[in-house]
Formats: structure tokens, sequence, C-alpha cells
């Protein structure tokens, strides 16, 4: 599986997303990669999260 960083992170501590698999779209740290929790989305919930965080939409409480 292949993990993502946002380019802005600058390798501290944020979270990756794994794009290569059909079904889910796993989330985790990478602080505590590989060995951490992961969170599974379907592709529709990651779509409307993305779409929600790029349109400020989220409250931060």
């Amino acid at each position: 599986m292949q993990w993502h960083t946002s380019t802005p992170s600058d390798g501290g501590e944020c979270g990756e997303v794994s794009m290569n698999l059909a079904a889910m779209i796993p989330v985790r740290e990478n602080d505590k990669a590989p060995y951490g929790p992961q969170l599974a989305f379907s592709p529709a919930a990651w779509s409307a999260f993305v779409h929600n965080v790029a349109a400020e939409e989220l409250d931060a409480a």
C-alpha cells in the first residue's frame, strides 16, 4: 500500500492517506506508522470530507 502525505505538512505530525484501494480510503497518523491504527472511509465519505475541508465548512470544535 502506498501512503501519501500532504506537501505542506513538511513531514511533521500529520495524516497520511492511501488512494490505491477501490472499496476504502485508509487514513493514519504518520508518526504512528506503520503499526498505528487506521481509519477506513468509503470513497463517498472521503470525497465529502475533502470537499468540506476545501470549502472550509467544518467546525473546529
